[in-house]
């Protein structure tokens, strides 16, 4: 179950909203936010993958001959975004474990708020791949857009970004610059605050997921 407006497809699905909801409380634990991350990214990955194209093989069930549907052309591609994206990347691994993967490394100056890289390293050939990238919160879109400009240097077949949380001045700083990725996220909240974090949010995804704060 999910809704699209203008490359923009929120996953309202009754179990990822439920989940999303743990993840929201301040006394969730690392652990159990650890888990609910990688529950609700295997259903994102799942309605991100719904528009892949198919071909047909032929094979042999226990019964009969038949032509069956199989997914067409080269492997998915995974890219997270350092170093919260690796707890997106790591439920939808468990949907998509064929996948090859990438990692983009960003961090946000506190003062400016603009993406620094440190990392980047992709898998070649990605032409002819469905590239997934992955990052928990679009709250200033910077970080987003710093890692699909350089994505986009090795065009990709399709390109599409996968978040946990977004938020309107994300979405629109993100597709003024980059109309033409769709984004799939569970939830578009009310507004992000004067220092950059998603309102009502749940606060900072990497400290949340890997315990350092």
């Amino acid at each position: 179950m999910a809704h699209s407006h203008r490359h923009v497809t929120v996953v309202d699905h009754p179990l990822v909203q439920h989940k999303l909801t743990l993840m929201r409380k301040k006394d969730t634990s690392t652990a159990s936010f650890r888990a609910l991350l990688s529950e609700i990214s295997m259903l994102l990955a799942y309605e991100a993958c719904r528009d892949m194209k198919l071909a047909r093989m032929d094979i042999e069930t226990p019964l009969t001959a038949m032509n069956a549907p199989i997914l067409e052309g080269k492997k998915v591609v995974l890219i997270a975004i350092l170093r919260a994206g690796l707890g997106i990347l790591d439920g939808m691994l468990e949907l998509i474990p064929s996948a090859r993967v990438g990692h983009v490394g960003l961090y946000r100056d506190p003062t400016t708020l603009e993406a620094v890289q440190y990392f980047f390293k992709v898998p070649g050939n990605l032409q002819d791949r469905d590239v997934l990238v992955c990052d928990p919160m679009l709250a200033t879109g910077n970080s987003a857009i710093a890692a699909v400009d350089l994505i986009k240097k090795n065009q990709p077949g399709t390109l599409k970004l996968v978040c946990l949380l977004a938020c309107p001045e994300g979405l629109k700083h993100f597709h003024d610059v980059h109309p033409d990725v769709p984004v799939v996220t569970a939830a578009i909240d009310q507004k992000l605050n004067d220092h950059g974090y998603i309102v009502p949010g749940l606060g900072d995804a990497g400290d949340r997921l890997f315990g350092t704060k």
